[in-house]
């Protein structure tokens, strides 16, 4: 089994929520996940003082595999000089010096792309052909058990309210080599509130055998919210094994001073149930999924 803890949209600066990251904190202790992954947008100005003080909340996280990547406010917006000569400057000095990597944890291999575009597009991103290409050869040779994971900061998917925020350009050109990759889960923020779903919702693609799950964060820690979950906090934790992926979605409420859980889902591996030998859904697996079903929380 592998836990991961999803967050993002951090925005520190004026946005930035100090009670609600001092939840954050206790949550992440308390739960002990595999991973964290922070899917973008550390500030929401990109200037230094709000990266030191983003890389000093990070140190403050449990001691596991931290898996980053930028987002469109952690590049310069007016400071137009710097954001054509320099615009990852203050991004590589405090939070990782490189843009897209690749990281292995047991069970799984994550590979993070840069999706902003500072010259092109400074809001709704871009993937681009080499980082497809990029992919591909991360997750060429693996194991197939071995979980597939992307991460970005701008959306594959719309969101389920539609309201302000397209998918990113050519994402279903991404989404169908990432389907022939049988890439398993892709992570995201930006949309500053939670899409929980398939790939094959939005864009039924060249492969309908095969969905991707994606998962987009909300806002974690600032008062950016949008749709249902305006002046909202949110994140996700992730249960991955052989054969389901089991997602709890979070919301940060005032009275409890906590994150609480508000909506669980579970997707097969892959987009469908696993066979036994006679072609057919076992039924102590079915039993299984059942009770998992009924549990209140991950």
């Amino acid at each position: 089994m592998i836990s991961l803890l999803h967050v993002s949209d951090l925005h520190f600066g004026p946005p930035h929520y100090p009670e609600v990251a001092r939840a954050l904190h206790a949550f992440a202790h308390r739960l002990q996940a595999d991973c964290i992954v922070a899917s973008g947008d550390f500030t929401q100005r990109a200037t230094e003082e709000q990266f030191a003080e983003a890389r000093a909340f990070l140190n403050t996280l449990p001691s596991v595999p931290l898996i980053v990547t930028p987002g469109n406010h952690d590049v310069p917006l007016m400071r137009i000089a710097e954001r054509v000569l320099d615009p990852y400057r203050y991004y590589r000095k405090h939070i990782l010096p490189e843009l897209d990597t690749v990281t292995d944890i047991p069970g799984a291999r994550i590979v993070a792309i840069n999706s902003t575009a500072p010259l092109k597009a400074t809001v709704n991103g871009r993937i681009h052909q080499w980082q497809i290409d990029f992919a591909r050869e991360a997750f060429q040779g693996i194991a197939d058990e071995t979980y597939r994971i992307v991460v970005a900061h701008h959306n594959f998917a719309p969101p389920p309210d539609w309201e302000g925020a397209d998918a990113m350009p050519q994402a279903r050109r991404a989404l169908d080599a990432f389907t022939a990759m049988r890439v398993d889960l892709i992570l995201g923020g930006h949309l500053h509130r939670a899409y929980l779903g398939n790939s094959l919702d939005v864009y039924a693609g060249a492969d309908r055998e095969h969905g991707i799950v994606i998962a987009q964060s909300g806002t974690t820690t600032s008062r950016r919210g949008r749709a249902r979950e305006r002046e909202k906090n949110s994140l996700n934790v992730l249960k991955l094994d052989d054969k389901h992926i089991r997602i709890t979605h979070y919301m940060y409420f005032d009275d409890a001073g906590d994150f609480l859980p508000t909506s669980r889902h579970l997707f097969y591996r892959r987009g469908r149930p696993p066979l036994d030998d006679e072609g057919e859904v076992t039924k102590a697996l079915w039993m299984d999924d059942r009770k998992e079903v009924r549990d209140a929380a991950v």
